[in-house]
């Protein structure tokens, strides 16, 4: 969601500005920016409505020179998404550019004193307001830029990550983050600034994460200085990234969501490394280990997450209290953060987010940590937020996934969950060594059955093909199937744009029954489990009413084959392992299908990949 990207070096800042929004285009976007200290001195300023290629286009013929600018993608909140709202916006005399992610609060009461001050307004966003107040505080305390963005930000309220340049100071970049993401690249006599580290990691691999309410200050020729909005002097520790370029490119695959889903047998086994020994058949997580005694006595356990991580986390509510006998309760972080939940000091929060960004799921961090639980993070972004915020916890080392429908992401959180559950249920005494090896042999086995359903890739290509017709789908599953299904349906509308709901397939009966008819297409998971032939008395139900069955099924399946129109077999593997696999073809079911039908399915329309305001 929105993405900002920043150079102050001996380079020409363009370049590596337009670069970097490219990267960055995977977070969701409507319109882009630039804003460059030119060789003359000008600060020029170039934005269009749409895609960054577009930008690039109206610049051509244009000034681009400058070793130093400030560039964005804006995925709009206040203001339709045109070229007078995209940023970077600018002061009324045109001598500071500043780009925003976030959203302001109170940007209504601060524009009315602006104005009432004399101040025009040019567009309808909250962000020019920031810049306003900043030349404002500037001009009325006659002081530098950088006091001014500080005791500006001071009045903020709301989220906000900023970079701010200003005509006639060719030397400095400022920037400063409270809720939004922000990290700073550390070159040579250069730095590079970006909402994450996927426009960085081409310069260098040494980066600081600034923290809220930090302010830095980006001077050529000196060291960086990070301040609090109080102006004091707040220690940085560079941190070494891991990612690598070859991460960030489609390589053979025609879209990043398809390289997603075929990375997922390698993502397993590296979310795996280290924390499960096949010989001993033991398995371990450091962040229980060390918290032991929190798990043991744990009263409950809240998971708070969104969207597909929510879904993750309501295979980890049936995983923990399957295996470890806790009660656990999953929410949706933005309901949970402002209906004054009741939380106990010996209750456990773990937070699930890919991005480690969410707003909401920060929020309820917050909240949790200041009644006094313990909160334990899974997140895939290292140095985020949440991690940095949470007590303990596991990545999920899944990689960048650059796809704004998750895929990777949500198998790794569904892997780390059963990781979670079976070292609880160890801490806890409630699992046999039989029962643990068992888990412990499947997990290890689920990459290479991955590697199987990914060979049937084209044969769903083929027969998706048959429902680019349909409006609406179902999706039915039962017990560890049915969060499977809720994820299968996000994956159709998220990329497809075709109406699709998940149900427990039991409830079926209680409403959606009624919407079943010849154009319905319902796909069930009806894998052999403990209720196989309650699913497949729902699919005849199904057919009954004329439905139009895709089916997940065991390899062998000899029943539901013989009903469902079209079949898709996975390997067998422990019920509770179940959705690491049955949500593989689902991914590629919408896949084929959003692809038919011609989507962007790498960036579907009005999504972000990291929801960074509410």
């Amino acid at each position: 969601m929105c993405g900002i990207v920043g150079y102050i070096g001996e380079r020409d800042a363009y370049p590596i500005l337009i670069k970097g929004l490219h990267r960055l285009e995977y977070r969701g976007y409507d319109s882009a920016g630039v804003a460059l200290l030119g060789s003359n001195g000008n600060l020029n300023i170039y934005k269009t409505k749409g895609k960054v290629k577009e930008l690039e286009e109206f610049s051509q013929q244009k000034d681009i020179s400058g070793n130093i600018g400030i560039a964005h993608t804006r995925w709009a909140t206040h203001g339709e998404p045109n070229q007078t709202n995209a940023h970077p916006h600018f002061s009324m005399d045109e001598s500071i550019a500043l780009i925003h992610n976030g959203i302001i609060e109170n940007y209504a009461v601060l524009k009315e004193t602006l104005i009432q001050k004399g101040f025009i307004f040019r567009t309808n966003t909250d962000t020019e307001v920031i810049v306003h107040l900043i030349d404002f505080i500037r001009r009325e305390e006659k002081t530098t830029l950088f006091r001014a963005v500080q005791l500006a930000l001071q009045q903020l309220i709301g989220a906000f990550a900023i970079a701010v340049i200003e005509k006639g100071n060719p030397d400095t970049i400022i920037a400063a983050r409270k809720s939004s993401p922000l990290v700073i690249g550390i070159g040579e006599d250069e730095f590079f600034l970006a909402s994450d580290a996927t426009p960085i990691v081409e310069y260098t691999k040494d980066v600081v994460y600034l923290n809220d309410n930090e302010i830095a200050l980006m001077e050529r020729g000196k060291g960086l200085k990070v301040v609090d909005l109080l102006n004091v002097e707040k220690s940085h520790v560079i941190q070494h990234l891991e990612l690598t370029i070859s991460q960030l490119e489609k390589g053979e695959f025609e879209h990043f969501m398809l390289k997603e889903i075929f990375e997922q047998p390698r993502t397993l086994r590296d979310s795996m490394k280290g924390r499960i020994n096949i010989e001993e058949n033991n398995v371990a997580l450091s962040g229980v280990i060390d918290n032991s005694e929190k798990f043991k006595n744990a009263r409950r356990i809240i998971i708070v997450a969104c969207g597909t991580s929510w879904h993750a986390g309501l295979i980890g509510e049936h995983l923990i209290e399957t295996l470890c006998r806790i009660p656990v309760e999953v929410e949706y972080a933005s309901e949970f953060r402002y209906r004054n939940p009741v939380i106990y000091q010996d209750d456990i929060v773990i937070a699930i987010s890919q991005s480690g960004e969410t707003a909401d799921t920060l929020a309820a961090v917050e909240i949790s940590k200041a009644q006094g639980a313990f909160i334990y993070g899974i997140c895939n972004a290292v140095g985020s937020s949440i991690p940095r915020n949470t007590h303990s916890g596991s990545y999920i080392h899944v990689g960048p996934e650059i796809g704004v429908a998750s895929t990777k992401a949500f198998t790794g959180q569904v892997t780390a969950l059963a990781l979670l559950a079976l070292n609880i249920a160890k801490v806890k005494g409630t699992i046999t060594q039989e029962t643990l090896e068992s888990f412990v042999k499947e997990l290890s086995l689920i990459p290479e059955k991955i590697e199987k359903i990914l060979e049937k890739s084209d044969s769903i290509k083929r027969f998706s093909r048959i429902f680019t017709y349909a409006k609406n789908f179902i999706y039915l599953g039962r017990g560890f199937s049915y969060p499977a299904a809720l994820e299968g349906a996000l994956k159709l509308k998220e990329i497809s744009y075709i109406h699709a709901e998940g149900y427990p397939a039991a409830e079926m009966k209680h409403g959606p029954i009624a919407l079943i008819d010849s154009d319905m297409p319902v796909v069930v998971i009806a894998t052999r489990n403990n209720l196989y032939d309650k699913v497949v008395s729902n699919i005849q139900e199904i057919k009954a009413r004329n439905g139009r069955i895709i089916a997940v099924v065991t390899e062998g399946d000899a029943v539901v084959s013989k009903i469902a129109d079209y079949c898709i077999e996975i390997p067998e593997t422990h019920e509770a392992l179940d959705p690491l696999l049955s949500v593989i073809p689902l991914q590629l079911l919408a896949y084929h299908i959003a692809v038919t039908k011609g989507r962007d399915v790498d960036q579907p329309r009005n999504l972000a990949k990291s929801v960074t305001v509410e």
